[in-house]
């Protein structure tokens, strides 16, 4: 079956952990949830001002990142389709967002050519990462949480340490 229901360009997709739901995130500036047995739209989140460019599940499937345009992350209750959180301190768009493997950190890059992590409990940015010199396209955590690789326009990977946030290889 398809899935429709954006009014515009559908820029990111990604499964819940039980693989039950999906998420995408659109130009239209909204999220939408779909049942992936039958297709259906479960709930629409909207909250983000500009165009949505990065989703993402939590480990444990109760939470969903989501990054624009507009510089922002939000942190939206999947079972009742709330806002909890805005995570702000980006200077451009986010291009990526991803859960540390135990869903206690996020990472977030961007197009101001840094990589931020944020600590869930608090709301608080733990650290920005420094050294691309172009916008930051893509990060992912390694399986063990202690490693963040991220990606950009550079044609550069960087690897970074979760504990110290240093560079340790290219």
């Amino acid at each position: 079956y398809t899935l429709q229901g954006h009014k515009d360009f559908i820029s990111r997709i990604a499964w819940s952990p039980d693989g039950q739901s999906l998420a995408s995130g659109s130009f239209d500036r909204t999220l939408k949830l779909w049942d992936t047995e039958g297709g259906e739209l479960r709930q629409t989140l909207e909250g983000h001002t500009l165009n949505i460019h990065s989703v993402a599940w939590s480990p444990n499937g109760r939470l969903l990142a989501s990054g624009s345009w507009d510089k922002t992350i939000k942190l939206w209750d999947v079972e009742t389709g709330q806002l909890r959180r805005t995570l702000t301190g980006h200077s451009g768009t986010v291009f990526s967002v991803a859960w540390s493997p135990n869903g206690r950190l996020l990472a977030s890059g961007s197009s101001d050519r840094t990589v931020r992590l944020w600590d869930l409990e608090s709301g608080q940015r733990r650290w920005t990462l420094e050294g691309h010199a172009n916008a930051v396209n893509c990060v992912a955590w390694s399986p063990n949480g202690q490693m963040l690789a991220s990606a950009a326009n550079d044609n550069m990977i960087r690897l970074w340490t979760q504990r110290q946030g240093d560079c340790y290889a290219l």
